[in-house]
């Protein structure tokens, strides 16, 4: 189970500020193509092999798709890296999310994208700030 995995953790505080990163902000679900370029030229530059960018372009659309299904005002993201880690940052206006969940039946319509999120990322963190709701994830290159 995931929750039982050192990785995944949910806080309920805003941790350090991040670094000088890049960002971009989306609203609609056509918005989704163009962000899924941002995160891999943007992880790309940064030195991500291509298989570890395939995984986080999938982790952020997964939950910028969550953001416009779910909540209202769109989202940001936000990319860096610090060291040998790739960094991305999703923010929008919903509420915390719940990590350590199950991945749902075969069958099931619905509820895989943070479950697939925690599965592909070496990190995943949900935290509140100011900005709104933050799920950090971390890939090491």
């Amino acid at each position: 189970m995931a929750a039982d995995r050192p990785n995944a953790h949910t806080v309920a505080e805003e941790p350090p500020s991040a670094p000088r990163t890049d960002a971009m902000a989306y609203e609609v679900a056509a918005d989704l193509r163009a962000l899924r370029t941002f995160v891999c030229q943007g992880a790309t530059a940064r030195g991500l092999s291509a298989e570890r960018v395939e995984l986080l372009a999938l982790a952020v659309s997964e939950l910028a798709t969550n953001t416009l299904q779910h909540t209202t005002g769109g989202g940001r993201v936000r990319l860096w890296a610090e060291g040998d880690q790739v960094f991305c940052d999703v923010v929008d206006q919903g509420p915390a999310r719940t990590l350590g969940r199950e991945m749902p039946a075969a069958n099931a319509v619905r509820g895989r994208g943070l479950a697939i999120v925690e599965q592909i990322c070496d990190e995943v963190r949900v935290f509140t700030a100011g900005e709104g709701t933050v799920v950090r994830i971390r890939l090491s290159r």
